[in-house]
């Protein structure tokens, strides 16, 4: 029998509702990520239009943070409003099925272990970046989502910065943690210019993948994961920046991680198999996880 489930992909700019049977998605709409109310409220309407046709088995949440994944509540979030917004209550309220919730990120590297990167290449572990609005970073390991008091929050570790940049960053709590440094914004105001703008051959993005992959190089030692996968906005939308960074993390490494060698750096440090698809998949995996 083929399970019919439900998943919204709360992002920063954008939120995805979807609903799948099995995994394949068979309606999918888009929603800009306002306000709680005007983006929630939209969500939840969605929800209950197509539960009311047809019920769903689970809902699977994949939330920015960061987030309270025990109360289902926004912390304390650069993005305006949304810190302590009771995010399951109003998306879960008045649907008679379990619910799952965990952050966009963890829920698009569960996707990828399940029917991308796991896959297509046989990994048993993975982090998955985004680099967008943000940046996040989620583990799984055998299946299963890393925590600990709360999920990890790889976009605001400190890195080595290169040696003659001078951008101080703009993260509101760190400055140049690596959201502060790579973000969609950051990238526009260390470039002051729209990140779309900004030409593949400019100097500057030296400084982003050594930055960039610093942060890499420092998983790999951490979590032993057997791949680390760029996605989001601007990780897929700037495919220079990968031979750039795989050559960083391997000088980096000097030989050190016998798996990840030239030979294998083009799998272990890569974009996501799932493409754009890894976020709303990355919800359906959550719903599945809730049964």
């Amino acid at each position: 029998m083929t399970i019919r489930t439900a998943g919204v992909e709360l992002g920063g700019t954008k939120t995805i509702v979807v609903r799948a049977e099995g995994a394949s998605i068979i309606e999918q709409r888009t929603l800009p990520t306002t306000t709680p109310a005007e983006t929630l409220g939209a969500a939840e309407r969605i929800l209950h239009k197509w539960n009311a046709a047809a019920p769903f088995a689970a809902l699977g949440i994949a939330a920015f943070g960061p987030i309270d994944l025990a109360r289902g509540v926004m912390l304390d979030t650069p993005k305006p409003h949304w810190q302590g917004v009771p995010v399951v209550d109003r998306l879960a309220s008045g649907l008679a099925c379990p619910t799952a919730l965990d952050t966009d990120v963890n829920g698009a590297a569960m996707a990828e272990l399940r029917w991308g990167a796991g896959a297509t290449e046989g990994f048993r572990s993975l982090c998955y970046i985004t680099i967008g609005t943000g940046v996040g970073g989620g583990l799984v390991v055998d299946g299963r989502p890393v925590h600990g008091v709360m999920h990890p929050e790889i976009g605001h570790i400190r890195v080595r910065r290169a040696a003659d940049d001078r951008f101080a960053g703009i993260c509101p709590f760190h400055g140049d943690c690596l959201e502060g440094l790579v973000s969609g914004p950051a990238l526009a105001a260390r470039f002051a210019t729209p990140g779309t703008d900004i030409p593949a051959d400019h100097p500057g993005w030296a400084a982003v993948a050594a930055e960039l992959a610093d942060a890499i190089a420092t998983l790999f030692l951490v979590t032993s994961v057997d791949a680390v996968l760029i996605g989001g906005g601007v990780g897929m939308a700037r495919a220079h920046l990968f031979p750039m960074v795989r050559q960083r993390v391997l000088a980096s490494l000097g030989g050190y991680l016998p798996f990840l060698t030239p030979e294998t750096a083009d799998r272990r440090i890569a974009a996501p198999v799932l493409g754009a698809r890894a976020g709303p998949l990355g919800a359906i995996a959550l719903a599945l996880s809730a049964l």
